[in-house]
C-alpha cells in the first residue's frame, strides 16, 4: 500500500483551501470549503495515478492511503486592559 500525504492551506484573501505540497506530483487543486478540498482529492489522484506519477506502469489495482493535513491561521485585534 502506498501513502500520499496533502497539505494543504487556507488562503483567506482568495478564500480557498489549496494544496499546498504533496507526495504526488501535479496534485494542484482547491475548493471553497476543506470538505470540498477532501471530496475532490479521489479523482485528482487517481487521474494524476493514471497518467504515471507514481512511476510504475504496472497494471491492476492498488490500495493508496491518503493523508490530508490543513493548517489554517488568522489574526486578531484585541483591546488591551489599561
Amino acid at each position: 500500500m502506498s501513502l500520499i500525504v496533502v497539505k494543504a492551506t487556507r488562503d483567506e484573501e482568495a478564500r480557498v483551501w489549496f494544496v499546498e505540497s504533496s507526495d504526488l506530483a501535479g496534485l494542484n487543486i482547491e475548493a471553497e470549503t476543506l470538505d470540498g478540498l477532501w471530496e475532490k482529492l479521489p479523482d485528482a489522484i487517481r487521474d494524476l495515478i493514471e497518467e504515471g506519477a507514481l512511476g510504475d506502469d504496472a497494471g491492476g489495482e492498488r490500495e493508496v492511503a491518503v493523508e490530508l493535513i490543513a493548517h489554517a491561521a488568522t489574526r486578531l485585534r484585541v483591546p488591551l486592559r489599561a
